[in-house]
């Protein structure tokens, strides 16, 4: 006997009212940001409201992603590194120079600010999204060759963010200070050489534990666009600055260098448009093209009562969308 058997799938309640918060959480990233240039906001605040909003983007785009547990994976390991990184730096020098952070960030872990982690959390999961999007990984497990190349481009992403931000929060605003300076107007080239060794082993070790991860890709309304719009704030603001810059005179650094507040603003912003934009503009080409069809493959169940059934389902193990005839 032949029959016609339709499998519904049941949208989860988490991703009704995840994918409205997500979006939320984007605009108030893009709009913190910019108030924080437009406003001339403290630091405190307006650093605060960004990295928060970014925390829980990241979170909650990450559980949809990986579940509860491998977005706390991610977590754990992105702050861990981070902090253990950044306290090594400034108690020896490695792996980003000498420096110290002032008293203008906030509390302290230890010797970092807490500020500082949620940033690298936040950032770290967007660049990591925007290499998913660009190296065309629309599944929550890696595999082969993606379990090197996302943490390798998803690192060039995060450091292309730095050269925007350093010299802007460091030589101008002193938020961090060098002691010895650098040829980047102020800040050594070997604190990008730093940044790119701890991003990569987050990122790496991240990637290593998603070989062992059972998830099914996720088909939540908006997943890729929300990613890309919370990531036009890292886009916008070093230009935005400059088109605002008001700001003439120099600054001196640490080491004597002598340095023009509006080349700082001028150079940053070129980074901004020739590194960073062109990220965000491959994973949103990337982004619209349309998806293959994924293989169908042929999975044996028991019917409760009754004897074995053969179903078509997608190579994600979901059931297929259509309905299927089953011999039973």
């Amino acid at each position: 006997m032949t029959r016609n058997v339709h499998i519904n799938e049941r949208q989860t309640p988490l991703a009704n009212w995840v994918s409205p918060a997500l979006w939320a959480l984007a605009a108030v990233s893009l709009v913190s940001h910019l108030a924080s240039i437009l406003l001339h906001l403290p630091q405190a605040v307006g650093g605060a409201m960004l990295s928060m909003s970014l925390l829980l983007f990241g979170l909650l785009h990450g559980a949809v992603t990986y579940g509860r547990r491998g977005i706390l994976w991610f977590i754990v390991i992105c702050l861990g590194v981070s902090n253990a990184s950044e306290n090594l730096s400034i108690l020896t020098g490695f792996p980003f120079g000498w420096y110290h952070y002032s008293s203008q960030m906030g509390p302290k872990l230890f010797l970092v600010p807490i500020m500082i982690g949620p940033a690298y959390f936040g950032v770290g999961y967007l660049s990591w999204t925007l290499a998913r999007m660009i190296l065309g990984d629309d599944d929550a497990r890696l595999s082969s060759l993606r379990v090197v190349s996302i943490p390798v481009v998803a690192s060039f992403i995060m450091v292309s963010w730095d050269l925007t931000v350093d010299p802007m929060m460091s030589t101008i605003t002193g938020n961090w200070v060098w002691h010895h300076g650098g040829g980047y107007f102020g800040v050594p080239l070997v604190n990008f050489l730093g940044w790119y060794l701890t991003v990569y082993v987050f990122f790496q070790l991240f990637a290593l534990y998603l070989r062992g991860l059972r998830k099914a890709p996720s088909e939540m309304s908006g997943y890729w666009s929300q990613p890309l719009f919370a990531y036009l704030s890292i886009v916008i603001a070093p230009v935005l600055s400059l088109a605002l810059d008001k700001q003439v005179g120099l600054v001196t650094d640490p080491s004597g260098g002598v340095w023009r507040l509006h080349d700082i603003g001028a150079v940053t912003a070129l980074v901004s448009l020739f590194t960073v934009l062109p990220f965000w503009l491959l994973a949103f080409f990337k982004s619209r093209q349309p998806v293959s069809p994924r293989p169908s493959l042929k999975r044996t169940v028991a019917a409760p009562g009754g004897p074995a059934q053969t179903c078509v389902v997608s190579a994600s193990g979901k059931p297929a969308a259509l309905p299927e005839t089953i011999e039973v």
